[in-house]
């Protein structure tokens, strides 16, 4: 097994009694309304309570919740949508330890591995403590101008830092306060492993397996050529500062971001919690590779 799997202290092994669903949906998506409606019924049928997020809701006509505090009140979350979706989603948990579960209405579905067709009986079987769970490290971020804080963000993919303006941006890396490099490039990238098959891969970085405790601070199309993606213990805080010019932009999870000035620093750590990803048990790692990125098709 290629990750920490265990079941959820919420889900109690062999037993669905007294056990409570949220739904997150994809906003305004006509596929995830009617997930959701499929979903409900099947889970209502089976004695199974539900509560929903706002777009859920509208798709049931039930009342909904914030993210956050349906991820306090339930012992499963159920996203309909794509990777994109549980993106969102998995920022929105707070401290909670609650347990993700992702239905691909999507194209590629990395992080959402079930079928819509199998989203009752998955469902089920999670509450069962009969699906396997992945610990995903997140990452904690923040930043920081002229000592003081001015923003804080959670990624579970990557940190992004670019240029805002199609420059080349001048980033110092420091790994521990100690200094990496400076770069010269369109920007640089601070990815887990879950994010190394996002953008990170297509700045040419590596790949790696969820279980590998470790990320990765990968250089866009810099000017050194020399540079080249650093795969670091996930121990390591790093920081990245923005030096000199018009300054740059951080985004995060390609989702949320802010502007940055010269001088800002961005301070990027393993969070606390990781996210805890129900994963399917009849596919593998490296056959999703395949599949999703073709290998060996040609």
């Amino acid at each position: 097994m290629w990750a920490s799997v265990r079941a959820s202290p919420r889900i109690a092994e062999g037993t669905v009694a007294k056990s409570c669903v949220g739904v997150c949906a994809k906003p305004d998506d006509p596929r995830a309304s009617e997930a959701v409606r499929t979903l409900a019924k099947g889970l209502t049928e089976r004695g199974i309570a539900i509560l929903f997020d706002e777009a859920a809701a509208a798709a049931a006509g039930a009342p909904a919740e914030t993210r956050t505090r349906l991820a306090a009140r339930v012992d499963l979350l159920v996203v309909l949508g794509g990777d994109g979706t549980l993106l969102s989603v998995a920022r929105s948990l707070g401290d909670t330890d609650v347990a993700l579960l992702g239905v691909n209405l999507g194209t590629l579905g990395f992080l959402a591995e079930i079928a819509p067709e199998d989203q009752v009986d998955a469902t089920e079987r999670a509450l069962r403590g009969e699906m396997p769970v992945e610990e995903r490290t997140r990452l904690r971020v923040d930043v920081e101008r002229r000592e003081q804080g001015v923003g804080k963000h959670v990624a579970l993919n990557e940190v992004v830092i670019g240029s805002a303006r199609s420059r080349l941006v001048e980033l110092e890396a420091r790994a521990d306060g100690r200094l990496v490099t400076t770069y010269r490039a369109d920007g640089a990238i601070v990815s887990t492993p879950t994010g190394s098959t996002a953008y990170s891969l297509s700045a040419a970085g590596p790949i790696l397996l969820p279980s590998v405790r470790a990320l990765l601070l990968n250089p866009i199309c810099p000017h050194d050529l020399s540079q080249r993606p650093v795969v670091l213990p996930d121990t390591m805080a790093l920081e990245l500062r923005a030096r000199g010019g018009e300054g740059a932009r951080l985004t995060v999870d390609g989702q949320e971001g802010q502007e940055l000035a010269p001088g800002d620093s961005v301070r990027v750590r393993r969070a606390d919690r990781p996210l805890r990803l129900v994963v399917s048990p009849e596919h593998d790692r490296f056959e999703i590779l395949r599949s999703k990125l073709g290998w060996g098709s040609g």
